[in-house]
């Protein structure tokens, strides 16, 4: 009598790009005991055919058309789906929000699709996945024993930061903050050295990075 073939490792991908989708679902659906069971272009449709399909894992793209997909990682956990997070950029700031948000783990795009298939079955497995150089900083942010970068920005200066990412001037942020030209510079200087920035467009991009702005 032989043994029943073991379930295989149902996914769910999460992906807004075709072409990425397509040449993930074709290496997936070409491992042994693991099978693409849906794909999802947004949040919305992510959650909803999370629900549906019933999957082992979810393969979340960070960034979809409809705003940054970690904003989702609770409620998909809800239905008992592991979620491995897909990022172009990993740092250790994104890898907290992650592991704080219930994810498996964090895997960057460019990673080889085998790295990308040992991951699934090991977070299929109830292991996680993140990069071994990025776990010291996050044990540490975890345990409050060093700060995330931007963590001591006060509320107008993360509007500030905001209103930044939207690409507007010092006059265009003054106006909408309703302060003055003066003031607004001062926010402007604040939010460039608490986040070790020597521009506006470099201020903007470490926020990108360090999940501060979607």
């Amino acid at each position: 009598m032989t043994s029943a073939e073991p379930n295989p490792i149902r996914v769910l991908l999460v992906e807004d790009h075709d072409m990425v989708a397509e040449a993930l679902q074709l290496a997936l659906d070409r491992a042994d005991g693991i099978t693409v069971v849906g794909r999802a272009r947004s949040r919305a449709e992510a959650v909803a055919d999370a629900g549906e399909h019933e999957p082992d894992v979810v393969l979340l793209d960070r960034r979809l058309a409809d705003g940054d997909a970690l904003g989702i990682l609770a409620e998909l956990g809800e239905t008992g789906a592991r979620v491995l997070v897909l990022t172009g950029d990993a740092t250790p700031s994104v890898a907290v929000q992650v592991a704080k948000a219930g994810g498996a783990g964090l895997l960057l795009k460019s990673s080889q699709l085998g790295v990308l298939e040992s991951a699934v079955r090991d977070v299929a497995a109830g292991g996680v996945v993140f990069d071994p150089e990025l776990l010291p900083e996050i044990f540490d942010r975890l345990t409050g024993r060093a700060p995330a970068r931007g963590a001591e920005l006060t509320a107008r200066e993360r509007e500030t930061l905001d209103l930044l990412a939207e690409g507007a001037t010092t006059e265009e942020i003054g106006e909408r903050l309703g302060v003055s030209r003066n003031t607004t510079r001062n926010h402007v200087q604040r939010v460039l050295e608490k986040l070790g920035a020597r521009s506006k467009l470099e201020a903007v991009a470490v926020a990108r990075r360090e999940g501060l702005i979607g």
